[in-house]
C-alpha cells in the first residue's frame, strides 16, 4: 500500500521541528485519552505506568519495536486536553516531544512536533511518526493496523529532501 507523508520540517531558533498532523472527527477529550489511557496507548503506542503528570517520569513499553523494549519518559508539561510534551533519552540523544490538540466544530486536528537538535537520522525519524500517527488513526477507527514496511524505506527520500529544501531555500538569494 502506499502512503502519502505528510511531515513538514521548520527552522526554529534552536534547531528544528519535523511536524506531523492527523485530523479526527472526534471531540479533543476523546483523542486527549486515546493518547494518555495507558489501556489505550497500547492499542498504537504502548501501554505506560508511573506518574503521568507534569514532572513525572512514566515508563513506556515500545510493544510495536524489535523486543518491545521499555523506556523512560518525562513528562514536561500537560495541559489536558490542549497539549501534552514529554521528553526521553536513548543511544540517538534526546527525544523532546509535543502533541497539540485543537478542536473545531466536533473535529479535533493533532499536530505532533518532534523538536530537533540536529536534522541527522530525519529519514528514519519521520517514517516512524507517519507509522505510529497511522496507527493511532487504525485504533481509532477500528481498521487494520498498517505495516511498517509500507512506510520505512519508501518514505525516507521525503523526509530527507525536506532537509535539503530547508537548506536550498536558506541559500536563495533575496529579491527585491
Amino acid at each position: 500500500m502506499t502512503r502519502i507523508p505528510t511531515g513538514r520540517l521548520f527552522r526554529t531558533a534552536t534547531g528544528s521541528d519535523l511536524v506531523l498532523t492527523r485530523t479526527f472527527r472526534a471531540l479533543a477529550d476523546d483523542v486527549w485519552a486515546a493518547l494518555t489511557e495507558p489501556e489505550r496507548t497500547a492499542r498504537w503506542f504502548g501501554p505506560w505506568e508511573g506518574e503521568g503528570g507534569p514532572g513525572g517520569t512514566v515508563r513506556v513499553r515500545m510493544v510495536f519495536e524489535e523486543q518491545a523494549p521499555w523506556m523512560e519518559v518525562r513528562v514536561d508539561a500537560c495541559d489536558p486536553p490542549r497539549r501534552l510534551a514529554v521528553s526521553t533519552q536513548d543511544e540517538a540523544g534526546v527525544w523532546r516531544l509535543e502533541v497539540l490538540l485543537v478542536e473545531v466544530d466536533g473535529d479535533t486536528e493533532l499536530r505532533l512536533v518532534h523538536h530537533l537538535d540536529t536534522e541527522e537520522g530525519i529519514g528514519e525519524v519521520g517514517p516512524g511518526w507517519e507509522f505510529y500517527l497511522d496507527m493511532l488513526v487504525a485504533s481509532r477507527e477500528g481498521t487494520p493496523q498498517p505495516v511498517f514496511d509500507d512506510y520505512y524505506p519508501s518514505m525516507k527520500g521525503y523526509f530527507e529532501r525536506l532537509r535539503e529544501g530547508e537548506r536550498a531555500a536558506s541559500r536563495l538569494p533575496a529579491t527585491s
